[in-house]
């Protein structure tokens, strides 16, 4: 899909939603519990949100579903894009801390 360009850099410009097919994998098994969306088409960037339409929302266990279900991505605005980043950072250095102490001073 084409850039949006420097619209969706501006600080105060709309949300944009766009409508996209997405691949969703949803397996529920012994080895494995996981969903995946994945958009087709598009780049996601930080603060973009999707949300995806008519995809089951449990799949009995030992089984794998992959599907094409559609999908809306509403793209962040400047200011959301920027908080998000900003925001990551922090979150980021939370796992700094964990794992590098000794099993002594537990």
């Amino acid at each position: 899909m084409k850039d949006d360009g420097l619209a969706s850099w501006l600080p105060f410009g709309s949300q944009r939603r766009i409508e996209i097919t997405c691949s969703v994998d949803i397996e529920q098994s012994f080895d494995s519990l996981h969903a995946h969306a994945i958009p087709e088409g598009i780049d996601l960037r930080p603060g973009d949100r999707v949300i995806v339409h008519g995809a089951p929302t449990m799949v009995p266990f030992g089984e794998s579903v992959t599907l094409t279900c559609r999908a809306t991505v509403i793209r962040a605005t400047g200011i959301e894009r920027f908080w998000t980043e900003f925001r990551a950072l922090f979150e980021l250095t939370e796992l700094y801390h964990c794992g590098f102490e000794p099993k002594e001073a537990a």
